[in-house]
């Protein structure tokens, strides 16, 4: 009997056990994190950015490539790589972050890429504004949603498709919303969207389209997988859910001193030290950042690096720790001037997603 997509591709689920899946260790030897050591980094190195792909890495030959703009446009029109880069030219520094980021640490654990909270990158993204090549097409003033088809095709929960996300043209129109065509000055590595990718500052990985092909506007609101099945807040299979959208705030430290190969526990001499980190948010910029080295118990303000003018990007913070023999658990919490922050323990949901609960940081003091 021929196999069916149902029976290759299964329906989600949440796994009650500790033990990690061949399917999940299969995904994590495709997918990778940063190395939070490289938060101290103002710009991620490419090779340290976290990559999340969702089904196949296609080769395209640049010269054949052409993205076509079409749907509720006055001016249909098809660009190669060459047209696009004659258009006016925009740098953004972004911090992208996987929707994803701390699934793993969910209880019960939805079964998917097990991020812990190494899905995060900050890039220098260079190309031509969207809303350039969207006014050059003439938008119908109907429009109300603009869809972006990449060039990667495969299977997700039984639906064959590619990958295929959409954003409100309000958003589509935001000046920072680029069509990238390079990454920290240099042309788009394969795995991070090579021609052409989507980035939306602010909003999290799955809405930064890779590999595009296909800008299509709608008078009608996107109803395709990853938009309407996907990337949903729902506790129960059957219920509709909230799009996940905007990046919650969060801060991450760099983990002190030095770790152990197994556990990663780190492991700091007596005396001071300076811990550092970073802190961002989709939404209301970060105005603060505190720093507990006593398991949340207590809170102290941590030094903000002052706003560089990068809006969309992280920002360094410092806090002068004065280490004492014995086992410590640091954590560092972001709080926006609107006056969002992050949670002690994460609202579980089937998806994993939006999960920016406080990190928690094992560090073991050695006696003198």
């Amino acid at each position: 009997m021929d196999p069916t997509l149902a029976e290759i591709s299964l329906p989600g689920r949440v796994e009650d056990t500790d033990g990690i899946s061949a399917e999940e260790l299969a995904l994590a030897a495709r997918n990778h994190g940063i190395p939070l050591e490289a938060l101290r980094y103002d710009v991620t190195p490419l090779g340290l950015h976290y990559l999340l792909i969702h089904y196949d890495i296609p080769v395209i030959d640049p010269a054949e490539w052409r993205l076509e703009v079409g749907g509720l446009v006055s001016r249909p029109a098809t660009f190669g790589l060459a047209d696009l880069k004659e258009l006016p030219r925009r740098t953004v520094r972004v911090t992208m972050e996987c929707a994803g980021n701390g699934r793993a640490r969910l209880a019960p654990r939805p079964v998917s890429q097990p991020w812990l909270v190494e899905a995060v990158g900050t890039a220098e993204w260079t190309g031509v504004p969207l809303r350039e090549v969207l006014a050059a097409a003439g938008v119908d003033p109907g429009a109300v949603e603009v869809v972006f088809t990449g060039a990667d095709h495969g299977v997700e929960r039984g639906v064959e498709q590619d990958y295929q996300r959409s954003l409100p043209l309000s958003e589509a129109m935001r000046e920072e919303v680029l069509l990238a065509y390079e990454m920290n000055g240099a042309p788009l590595a394969p795995q991070h969207g090579f021609p052409l990718r989507l980035v939306v500052p602010g909003w999290y990985g799955m809405a930064h389209v890779k590999w595009l092909r296909d800008i299509e506007v709608l008078r009608e609101p996107f109803t395709g997988y990853q938009q309407s099945v996907a990337y949903r807040l729902r506790r129960q299979p059957d219920e509709p859910g909230d799009p996940v959208t905007r990046i919650s705030p969060r801060a991450l430290l760099v983990p002190p001193g030095f770790p152990d190969f197994m556990s990663r526990t780190r492991v700091v001499r007596p005396g001071p030290v300076t811990l550092e980190g970073r802190a961002w948010s989709g939404g209301d910029a970060v105005e603060r950042v505190e720093v507990s080295v006593d398991g949340g118990r207590s809170w102290s303000p941590a030094a903000l690096a002052e706003p560089d003018g990068h809006r969309w990007a992280w920002r360094r913070f410092t806090f002068d720790w004065h280490a004492e023999p014995g086992m410590h658990v640091l954590s560092a919490r972001a709080t926006t001037a609107g006056g969002l922050g992050q949670p002690e323990t994460q609202a579980w949901n089937r998806g994993g997603f939006a999960n920016n609960a406080i990190q928690r940081v094992a560090v073991a003091c050695l006696g003198a």
